[in-house]
């Protein structure tokens, strides 16, 4: 329902039905009764389009009235959302667009109500939308909270007009109505609020996990896209010379904005070089945009990928022109999204820097071994081999040279196996590396998922590795290679279901070494005190190659329920030999 919203018009309260009728007449009893129903069926609602559609219908159901709408509008008062009852789905499509708060809709008062006999008959109204049913006796009130207008509630088409009371009924409503829409719009403030901060995380722990740092700005801004509603999500970067370009963008038409340049001075170098983000109504209509490919666009947000004072880049949100902008508490959650983004993209660079440097020692340290070990002894066989040359070409007796070929033989051999070890290492990291140590790594990886450091603890015959006089290489020489490399993976893989599944407060890993040779075993149990086992498991993938790693060794595997009740314990055992 819409009475025409084109032009201005002066306060007008005509058409109201008689003195006596506008007199305060106090509810009655039922109607009192209903009205209280109506309120708390409006006020139990969090969602704001049910919110509206409750309110709508009971402002129909109490006032007796054919149409009710109610059309909640921005500052500049542009329909935000606009909900009606008694008109055909179908006729409201052709009548296009929804109202605006012009026209007879415009002279609804912050307070109190307009009472109308006949809308037709006010100044305001110059006519109906082209499809829109004839509407006469009206009755609207304004919905809000204090002095905050969030929209207006209009009712038309009584039977015999509105009276008094219904005018006090929709007051009654709208005020309710009014804290409802409040605190449907700080809920969903809220739930947007949460997700723009799970999808910060989401991105520390794909940057700290070593995802692709091209792919992992792609998924900031397809998610920055969808958190904020916007219908384009670019991220201008700094490129050669310092300049700032949008390399990655997503959304509606995003391929004309890659490559754009920043000019300096504009919004993005602004909001770089001051860390602060910026709100912009419409782009399209602003003087000050200096990238044409920007005018294309409407509402647009800035906010800074800055961390530790340092500029990484920025994150820009655009919306269509004529789209709802972007307000202050976009802003802000948008501005910490972005800052979690930016430490989490420092923190690979650093990781990423951290690697190299670790590959080029890595390089080094192959290089002095195969010097000091590899190299020497080939060095030392071949003086062997040329004695033997020399010692020959004089006619030494060749069994005197026997000897000297053999041992030269036995260092070619030692040469080979020092070699191989080399590049065994090459191919495994670990292969150096001990089982405790590889275990506090797990630990220490584990915490990125979990969201807490997981206890670790590590037995030897029963006795703890922090005691004094425990030594870390027993365990290794028990183990061996082999079942090592099982003790880690189902450790890996325990600590990877926690995570996933176990919604946990505290996870325990515990790893008990006893005996030698085949009386000897090695239990790992990982425990935590989460939700439990589903009561149906559809993928068993993880756990089955567990029980095939315990088989193979002829050991056991189990899953079952923690002792506590609550939790999960994973069992795993094997024999050392």
């Amino acid at each position: 329902m819409s009475p025409h919203d084109d032009g201005p018009g002066a306060p007008f309260r005509g058409g109201v039905l008689s003195e006596v009728d506008a007199l305060p007449v106090p509810f009655t009893g039922d109607a009192l009764h209903d009205l209280l129903d109506a309120i708390l069926a409006v006020a139990s609602e969090l969602d704001l389009p049910e919110v509206l559609n409750r309110f709508v219908q009971v402002s129909a159901e109490l006032t007796g009235a054919r149409y009710a709408a109610i059309n909640v509008v921005d500052g500049r008062g542009t329909s935000t959302t606009f909900v009606y009852t008694g008109v055909p789905t179908a006729v409201a499509r052709m009548m296009g667009h929804a109202p605006h708060a012009f026209g007879v809709l415009g002279q609804i008062p912050a307070e109190g109500a307009l009472r109308l006999a006949d809308l037709r008959d006010h100044p305001a109204f110059i006519g109906f939308p082209r499809e829109h049913p004839p509407m006469g006796s009206f009755l609207g009130a304004s919905v809000r909270v204090g002095n905050q207008v969030f929209g207006q509630l209009y009712l038309s088409e009584k039977e015999g007009g509105f009276t008094a009371a219904d005018e006090r009924t929709v007051i009654a409503l709208a005020a309710a109505a009014g804290v409802a829409v409040a605190n449907a719009q700080l809920y969903a403030e809220a739930a947007r609020r949460e997700h723009w901060l799970r999808a910060g995380q989401d991105i520390a722990t794909m940057l700290l996990e070593g995802i692709d740092e091209e792919e992992a700005l792609e998924h900031v801004a397809a998610t920055a896209r969808e958190v904020a509603g916007a219908d384009v999500a670019a991220l201008a970067l700094p490129g050669v010379g310092g300049q700032l370009f949008i390399e990655l963008a997503t959304g509606h038409e995003s391929g004309r904005l890659v490559g754009a340049l920043m000019p300096e001075g504009g919004r993005a170098w602004t909001v770089m070089t001051e860390g602060r983000g910026l709100l912009t109504p419409s782009l399209s209509e602003s003087r000050s945009v200096k990238v044409e490919v920007m005018r294309a666009f409407g509402p647009a947000m800035f906010a800074p990928l800055q961390s530790s004072g340092r500029g990484v880049g920025v994150l820009i949100l655009l919306r269509r022109i004529g789209a709802s902008p972007f307000d202050e508490s976009d802003l802000a959650t948008a501005e910490s999204f972005a800052a979690q983004a930016a430490l989490a993209y420092v923190l690979a660079e650093a990781r990423h820097a951290q690697d190299v440097a670790a590959l080029l020692d890595e390089r080094e340290r192959i290089a002095r071994d195969l010097h000091d070990l590899a190299i020497q002894q080939l060095f030392a066989t071949g003086m062997q081999l040329e004695t033997v040359r020399r010692r020959a070409a004089r006619g030494v007796d060749p069994s005197e040279l026997t000897s000297i070929v053999e041992e030269a033989l036995d260092n070619v051999d030692s040469s080979v196996r020092q070699i191989r070890q080399i590049v065994y290492a090459l191919r495994d990291p670990d292969a150096a590396t001990g089982l405790v140590e590889r275990l506090r790594r797990e630990a220490s990886l584990a915490r990125t998922g979990l969201g807490f450091a997981p206890s670790v603890v590590i037995t030897l015959d029963g006795h703890a590795l922090s005691d004094d006089g425990i030594d870390e290489d027993l365990v290794d020489e028990r183990t061996g290679t082999d079942l090592t490399d099982d003790v880690v993976a189902v450790v890996r893989e325990g600590l990877a279901n926690a995570a996933r599944h176990a919604h946990a407060a505290s996870v325990t890993v515990r790893v008990d070494v006893r005996g030698t040779g085949p009386l000897g075993a090695v239990l790992v149990e990982v425990e935590d005190d989460g939700v439990g086992l589903p009561a149906s498991r559809d993928r068993s993938s993880g756990t089955g190659n567990l029980a095939a790693r315990a088989r193979q060794h002829g050991g056991t595997f189990t899953l079952g329920a923690a002792p506590a009740g609550t939790g999960t314990l994973l069992t795993w055992q094997s024999p050392l030999s």
